[in-house]
């Protein structure tokens, strides 16, 4: 059985990588832990790119916030604020080790973020790993209401343009389960998973400045 020291100093990028594409991911005690644990849930959340639920207050909500969505341009602003304590959370999960590996995983075009933006403070977003057609959903924040709401159907619709079958959001949680996020077992989500593997995607198909009404018609091509 390795020790704690010795999975840390195993996890790379590629490794880490090629874990997504078994279905497992790694997490970590508490931002002050320096090791990591593979995780691998006997039950998995997903949200169905083709079920995607959008209430009509949070699609006025997107089309009348003086905000702007941006990609890809600050992924440790978004990580800083997925890591920060919050009123009934006093630390994460995210550790030092995730903020490398994953800052490594982004600058090889693996992990991508979604970032709301009001002017020039960066109110919330969200990242995660895109392998195939299967985008693994990490963690989101947000420091004032809805926003990170915002970018999660910013994401799904970027997901459904670029051809993406697959969001794993890892677990089911009130805030998910709202969007249409579902529970399946492991051998379901594997099924599912090596399907996806098996699609190739463009998650920067939809243009950068992408306006809510074309993430909004996205979604709505999608859903049945």
């Amino acid at each position: 059985m390795a020790s704690r020291d010795d999975i840390m100093i195993e996890i790379t990028p590629q490794v880490l990588l090629k874990a997504y594409s078994c279905g497992i991911f790694p997490m970590a005690e508490s931002a002050y832990d320096p090791a990591l644990y593979w995780i691998e849930p006997q039950h998995r959340g997903i949200l169905p790119l083709d079920h995607v639920h959008v209430s009509r207050r949070l699609r006025r909500t997107i089309r009348n916030a003086d905000v702007e969505v941006r990609v890809d341009t600050e992924f440790d602003g978004v990580i800083e604020g997925c890591a920060a304590s919050r009123p009934g959370r006093r630390s994460t999960w995210i550790n030092s080790r995730i903020r490398q590996l994953y800052r490594e995983l982004f600058d090889l075009g693996h992990c991508h973020t979604v970032e709301v933006w009001d002017g020039t403070r960066l109110i919330g977003g969200l990242y995660g790993v895109a392998l195939g057609g299967a985008f693994f959903g990490e963690s989101m924040f947000s420091v004032e209401r809805d926003v990170s709401k915002i970018a999660l159907v910013h994401l799904c619709g970027r997901l459904i343009a670029g051809g993406f079958v697959l969001l794993d959001t890892q677990f089911v949680t009130e805030h998910l389960r709202q969007f249409g996020t579902v529970e399946v077992d492991r051998e379901e989500f594997q099924s599912r998973l090596e399907e996806a593997l098996k699609v190739s995607t463009d998650f920067h198909r939809l243009p950068y400045g992408a306006s809510s009404d074309e993430i909004l018609a996205q979604i709505g091509k999608r859903v049945r």
